[in-house]
């Protein structure tokens, strides 16, 4: 290989990986996650790396019955090693709710991002929804837990 030839191909791959970089530097984070003085920001292809959870039930907000994937939020605390405190929910918006830590249990919430195999718009409650699987006990069938389930959601933090 000549040395015209090398640099080229050497010029080449840095410009691939500047693009790759570049690439992954705009992807957005749509979920940041603060426990203490650790903040941990999520993108979309992030949080689908994560274990992911789904489940079919019916929602007070929308017609039938309804199939949500996404990560469950016990998984998800799990994963940042977060055992107890009171959550804060945020969306988009600012508004707020707190949903206390006992509720991130094994088959219970999903931050969902995935709505009948679509990822979930703005207009359509996402990028980021937290949903119960209200269908599968009465005890998630309650105003307390429908106020729970904050659509639009991009912040946690855990107090």
């Amino acid at each position: 290989m000549t040395f015209h030839a090398f640099t080229k191909t050497i010029t080449t791959a840095l410009c691939g990986i500047a693009l790759a970089t570049a690439v992954s530097a705009q992807e957005e984070a749509v979920l940041t996650v603060t426990a203490g003085d650790v903040e941990q920001s999520y993108t979309m292809e992030q949080l689908k790396e994560l274990p992911s959870s789904s489940f079919t039930t019916e929602t007070i907000w929308t017609e039938g019955a309804q199939t949500f994937q996404g990560v469950s939020l016990k998984d998800l605390l799990d994963t940042l090693e977060v055992s107890e405190g009171m959550i804060e929910a945020t969306a988009i918006n600012d508004y707020a709710i707190e949903i206390p830590i006992e509720d991130a249990v094994l088959d219970g919430p999903i931050i969902a991002y995935a709505n009948n195999d679509k990822e979930m718009s703005r207009r359509g409650k996402g990028p980021l929804w937290i949903v119960y699987p209200y269908d599968s006990d009465v005890k998630y069938q309650t105003e307390t837990i429908y106020s729970r389930s904050i659509w639009q959601l991009n912040r946690l933090a855990i107090k």
